[in-house]
């Protein structure tokens, strides 16, 4: 079967990480969120796979190529990221009879993608979660969908659309007709309430692993679930007087250095230099070509490729872009000092992660000097510098300098 994968918009909501990549590029366990997807669409039987792109499309069209891993691959430009309507209206000359759509930033089991494709006629994926109201709300009679209400405030249910349909090339009727939303989008919620109102019956089918990765904070607890089904392996050197504990995964020309001590799970790239005499706790995903250095500790983070943690740092509950570089001393805090959960500013309004523990969101080729301390729930752009001694706080705009 076929599967359309949106992968157009940039994920504003998880800048500054998304300013160099697409969201769907961005790094859980070592491999692209989109790559992740992929492999449970293989496992689901889907061979053949249309994306959508748009924002900074080179980075997908480089990774996959017009085939990966036996499915074969076509793009479909959206220029324009103006919904998920246009986006499926954009790749309509390449759509079977009947085929899958899905959001490209978000983690489904191969499972649940073979029970929603197995399904006859129209379907949609539904998941019961604890925070419905930042979602479309979805509204059930009998096992079809009755209508989506986007966003409610007081929502009459925990079951919210996961953003997977099975259509059939019928759906494009109503996607043509549909109209400029309050969002100022065509969005494909729209066309489903349209050709309901036709007479369409939609299937509710419940899934039951899928992680919507929707802000950066949400990149751990998806990056926790893929480290925990990971199996060791060490393509790379430990020295002796190292220890990995539990599931570890070091990368070929990886070395652990004397000292280091590795608490699985976790990932480690190629050509690290680790250690010595650092800890690195559960959870933590280190990119390709990282240095981390002695009496350094991190725990349940991603480091992305290239990025140098050399010596005296605390690092832990936070992502880090690629190729920055961390003066001695440099610490970033996890943990409120009242206990309370961690806001965080994202697009100039406060955001509860609700996360008691949270550290940083940091952007690629950050440098920070000596002694440098990062409060919780703080974002760093692109390309900043920070002064030694530094309190840093808040949101710090790309380009910026800190003193």
């Amino acid at each position: 079967m076929q599967a359309v994968v949106l992968a157009a918009g940039e994920g504003t909501r998880m800048r500054p990480l998304t300013f160099t990549r697409p969201k769907v590029m961005l790094p859980i366990a070592n491999m692209p969120i989109l790559e992740h997807l992929f492999l449970s669409l293989k496992d689901a039987g889907i061979d053949k796979v249309v994306l959508v792109v748009g924002y900074r499309d080179e980075t997908i069209r480089g990774h996959f190529g017009n085939e990966w891993n036996d499915i074969k691959i076509d793009y479909a430009n959206q220029r324009k990221q103006l919904g998920t309507a246009d986006a499926l209206k954009a790749a309509s000359h390449l759509l079977d009879e009947e085929f899958l759509m899905m959001n490209g930033d978000a983690i489904v089991g191969s499972e649940d993608i073979k029970r929603i494709a197995g399904r006859d006629g129209f379907a949609l994926a539904v998941k019961e979660v604890p925070n419905p109201e930042e979602f479309g709300v979805v509204e059930c009679e009998d096992g079809l969908v009755k209508c989506i209400v986007e966003k409610p405030e007081k929502p009459k249910s925990n079951l919210i659309n996961a953003g997977i349909y099975r259509f059939s090339r019928e759906i494009l009727e109503f996607v043509n007709r549909t109209p400029l939303s309050v969002r100022e989008e065509y969005e494909i919620t729209t066309s489903i309430k349209m050709a309901i109102e036709s007479g369409i019956e939609f299937e509710a089918v419940e899934i039951d692993e899928w992680i919507d990765i929707g802000f950066p904070w949400d990149l751990l607890r998806a990056n926790s679930f893929f480290l925990s089904r990971i199996e060791g392996r060490v393509d790379g050197k430990v020295e002796e007087g190292a220890h990995l504990n539990g599931e570890v995964v070091v990368g070929e020309g990886s070395v652990i250095k004397s000292g280091s001590y590795i608490e699985g799970p976790a990932v480690i790239g190629k050509n690290c230099k680790i250690g010595p005499n650092c800890y690195i706790r559960p959870s933590t995903s280190i990119g390709d070509g990282c240095h981390i250095g002695a009496a350094v500790e991190v725990k349940n983070s991603i480091i992305m490729n290239g990025t140098k943690i050399p010596h005296l740092i605390y690092l832990g509950d936070s992502i880090i872009g690629e190729k920055c570089n961390f003066g001695a001393g440099t610490k970033i805090a996890n943990l409120r000092l009242d206990d309370k959960n961690i806001m965080v500013n994202v697009k100039n309004k406060m955001i509860d992660t609700r996360l008691r523990k949270f550290g940083a969101v940091v952007g690629d080729n950050v440098r920070t000097g000596i002694n440098v301390t990062i409060n919780v729930g703080t974002m760093i752009g692109d390309n900043v510098l920070i002064a030694p001694g530094a309190k840093v706080d808040g949101y710090v705009e790309r380009n910026s300098k800190v003193f």
